[in-house]
């Protein structure tokens, strides 16, 4: 039986890779807060990696949240060192895993409506962050692991059944400001949670794909397409707009940021497209759909 070791399994995308892992065969190992191992426990976290063919780090502070200074620090934390840590931990395996698939985010790039981003010509952008998604990178870089590929997942915005990060969306659709937000222009790429464990299993399979991959659908769509695809997934006929100023105050209601529906993000998955990568979801109607689609009881889990 094959072992992977899965760190921030808790979560909504975590939570779904431990159970399609095991559903494919594998034998799942955690380390977190509560698991196998637990974070702070170096020798016990080597110890579980021993021999493990595949390591995938999805640890990290949600991002959905009132950018305070305490909540900053957190963010910021809960990626660079539990990546530092398990850096450490992975150096001192006899026999370490073959992969290491460690998050990161498609916001590292530059808020860009000119042209798509991709591994190859992708240009940083600037605050608070791509200044995370940068420490979080050269975490993984500075980790001394020869004999294992890490690879850096620059993961586009997550929706799935009952989870993910487009509460924000549905909130504002449901109190019927479901129509583009800010000018409706700008960028939004997205992935289907199940596209986002087929592309860690494919590049898994394909040992020649090397340094940081794009994770995202290809067809990326605007911030007006998007929210008339969540107003035709939740049943909503019509939804006002909601200018940037009113997003401001909206944002602290619902204890998030505007950067979340403001910021343009192209992110193209270049290298996915190139190694001949299979979307199962690759139209946003068809995501939609299918987690509007997931019914508990007579209610709808939600997108």
């Amino acid at each position: 039986m094959k072992t992977a070791v899965l760190a921030g399994a808790s979560g909504f995308i975590g939570s779904y890779f431990r159970q399609q892992l095991a559903d494919a065969g594998w034998q799942v190992r955690t380390i977190g807060r509560t698991g196998d191992a637990l974070w702070g426990d170096t020798g016990a976290m080597t110890a579980l990696l021993e021999n493990a063919e595949l390591l995938i780090n999805l640890t990290g502070k949600s991002v959905s949240c009132r950018y305070s200074p305490a909540n900053k620090a957190e963010i910021l934390r809960s990626r660079v060192e539990t990546t530092a840590e398990l850096g450490r931990a992975v150096a001192a395996c006899a026999n370490p895993p073959r992969d290491w698939f460690n998050a990161s985010t498609g916001t590292i790039y530059r808020d860009a409506r000119d042209h798509a981003q991709t591994e190859d010509d992708g240009e940083p952008g600037s605050g608070f962050s791509v200044d995370v998604a940068r420490a979080w990178e050269a975490a993984l870089d500075a980790a001394a692991t020869p004999r294992t590929r890490k690879i850096p997942l620059r993961i586009t915005i997550v929706m799935g059944p009952g989870g993910g990060v487009m509460a924000p969306f549905n909130i504002l659709a449901r109190c019927g400001l479901g129509g583009p937000m800010g000018d409706g222009g700008q960028k939004f790429s997205w992935i289907h949670v199940e596209d986002l464990f087929r592309a860690v299993m494919f590049l898994h399979e394909d040992p020649r794909i090397t340094g940081s991959v794009n994770i995202g659908s290809p067809h990326v769509v605007d911030n007006r397409e998007l929210m008339a695809g969540v107003r035709r997934a939740m049943d909503k006929p019509w939804g006002l707009p909601t200018p940037a100023w009113l997003l401001k105050p909206g944002a602290v209601l619902i204890r998030t940021e505007t950067e979340l529906v403001l910021k343009s993000r192209w992110v193209q998955p270049k290298k996915l497209q190139d190694a001949g990568f299979s979307w199962r979801y690759p139209v946003l109607d068809d995501a939609l759909a299918n987690i509007a689609s997931n019914v508990v009881g007579s209610k709808k889990t939600g997108i």
